[in-house]
């Protein structure tokens, strides 16, 4: 005697015929569309879904079920209907779905707009940085311990961030003032010492400067949940040699837990 199948479900070898209208619920959101528009772009993960060549499943009122956060699929389904785009705000948690559910018409007009170009072009200036993630690390792992030592709501760090390799003093010829000067590897030991901070940034040789790096250390703590605020205490005075001091600018970081 053949098996009954469930109302909401069928055989995975024969094609199912979905209705024109579909009813959806993505993570609790509900949305209604037509199924062409989940069709659009045949190699993405919605035109996979309901091609009928697999299941899935519904909900108590018969929607079409997606077990994926619904508060972006509304910018998915704008993009099918009428190719419009998120708004600058929303781009980047577009992005993650789109990359969800495979759409590359989105992907890439999504990669061409602000902030995503932006993103690129910032990662190309800290690819320069190769210790940059191990530092931001080295950032948080300080200033928690501190905080849990003093039992305080707030940790402060001393953070040296400098663009050029060589010290800064009014003494200095302008040819001094570039990564490209050349000194023989004696002369260039006399400059060599570590600053007395946490963490030092630098040097680099681009057009970005310190600021913009000190944008990007604020920015990318902000995006792992952390409260940080800065402000330059002045700068290391350590003697070099001769009428050579180190001049890097110091930085206080003020990090809050709560």
């Amino acid at each position: 005697m053949a098996s009954i199948l469930p109302r909401n479900s069928y055989r995975l070898s024969s094609k199912y015929e979905f209705p024109e209208v579909i009813a959806l619920n993505v993570g609790g959101t509900y949305f209604t569309t037509r199924l062409s528009t989940l069709r659009r772009y045949e190699d993405t993960m919605l035109a996979a879904m309901f091609s009928g060549r697999h299941y899935i499943p519904r909900d108590a009122e018969g929607r079409f079920f997606i077990d994926r956060d619904g508060a972006y699929f509304g910018d998915i389904l704008n993009f099918l209907r009428e190719g419009e785009l998120p708004h600058r705000d929303r781009v980047r948690a577009v992005y993650r779905e789109a990359q969800y559910y495979a759409i590359g018409p989105l992907l890439d007009n999504l990669e061409d707009s602000q902030p995503l170009t932006g993103e690129k072009v910032r990662q190309s200036f800290l690819d320069l940085l190769p210790y940059y993630k191990d530092n931001l690390k080295r950032i948080v792992e300080i200033a928690k311990l501190r905080a849990v030592q003093r039992k305080a709501r707030f940790a402060k760090l001393k953070i040296c961030v400098y663009k050029e390799e060589m010290p800064i003093t009014p003494y200095e010829r302008p040819l001094f003032n570039s990564l490209r000067f050349e000194r023989s590897e004696s002369e260039a030991k006399l400059f060599e010492h570590h600053c007395e901070v946490d963490v030092s940034f630098g040097p680099w040789e681009a057009v970005a400067d310190v600021y913009d790096l000190l944008h990007c250390i604020v920015g990318d703590l902000a995006e792992l949940g952390i409260s940080a605020e800065q402000q330059c205490i002045g700068v290391c005075d350590k003697h070099l040699i001769n009428h050579y001091y180190c001049k890097r600018p110091i930085y206080e970081f003020k990090i809050t837990w709560w």
